[in-house]
């Protein structure tokens, strides 16, 4: 992700860091302990993050960690909370923009743990099955740097299109150097193409725009990432937290619950297909 998105995401930065700023602690890091009982801060994205965190609370609550929840709507605060010791880590992004985001704000920040992936999907338009595909069709897609390369390389990988060696994550419409159906790529914005669907042959969406759109991953998807594919890899959703505290017994605590066979085997029925636990 861009500097784009980080300044869309600034619009509620004000407001939301009135909210959290006041009582915040300013200590290196935001954990207490009362006798046998860590309490862990960790900021989260409301769906689906603050929903597997509150799902394994009892879970930590037994292995001696009380978890604090706290929401946030944009994706700057949560970052900068965690940095400045305010909160113990985070659990809203994937890799890609944790490193974006410590290179443009001066950041410290790291993973602890791979936990999640959000896949993206081919869905039927006016078309239902990828083999109808025919000369001229149109397809939307996403025009934001970091969505459209996943897009690209999804439709890549199901031989629709072929993209120039070695671009990979940076893949724009520029780099297809083989379009045997001459399809044509329409760019829009992320939360626009949806709203497409009976327009186009077929729309590509990522897991959380289609559940919006009131369609599931699991059985509307033509076709999905790979779990072992260069997007699911590098767009896996983390636990950051601040360098140097990665190997806290209580961040460890809290990665291993969340890696556990019970809430992956959760995690996959809850989201029928929308979130994928990362077996990397």
């Amino acid at each position: 992700m861009k500097k784009r998105l980080l300044a869309s995401a600034l619009v509620g930065v004000l407001t939301l860091g009135l909210l959290v700023g006041c009582g915040a602690k300013s200590e290196d890091s935001a954990s207490t302990s009362d006798g046998d009982t860590v309490t862990l801060k960790i900021a989260a994205s409301t769906t689906p993050h603050a929903e597997i965190l509150e799902h394994v609370k009892d879970q930590l609550a037994e292995e001696g960690v009380n978890l604090e929840i706290t929401e946030f709507e944009d994706y700057v605060q949560p970052n900068l909370v965690v940095d400045q010791g305010e909160y113990d880590a985070n659990y809203f992004q994937h890799v890609v923009y944790l490193e974006n985001f410590n290179e443009e704000n001066g950041t410290d920040l790291v993973s602890a743990g791979e936990i999640h992936y959000e896949p993206f999907g081919i869905y039927a338009g006016t078309k239902t099955d990828l083999k109808d595909i025919a000369d001229g069709d149109k397809i939307a897609v996403p025009n934001d740097t970091t969505n459209e390369a996943r897009a690209l390389l999804l439709l890549q990988d199901n031989g629709i299109i072929k993209l120039a060696d070695g671009v990979g994550l940076e893949a724009t419409v520029n780099d297809i150097v083989e379009n045997p159906y001459n399809v044509e790529i329409e760019e829009l914005e992320a939360a626009q193409v949806s709203r497409v669907i009976n327009e186009c042959a077929y729309v590509v969406l990522n897991g959380n725009y289609a559940q919006e759109a009131g369609l599931s991953v699991g059985k509307d998807a033509l076709a999905v990432e790979a779990q072992d594919s260069e997007a699911a890899e590098n767009y896996v959703n983390v636990i950051a937290v601040k360098n140097g505290n990665e190997d806290n017994e209580a961040i460890q605590k809290l990665v291993k619950v969340l890696k556990s066979d019970e809430v992956q085997q959760w995690i996959e029925e809850e989201y029928d297909g929308a979130v994928i636990p990362y077996e990397g």
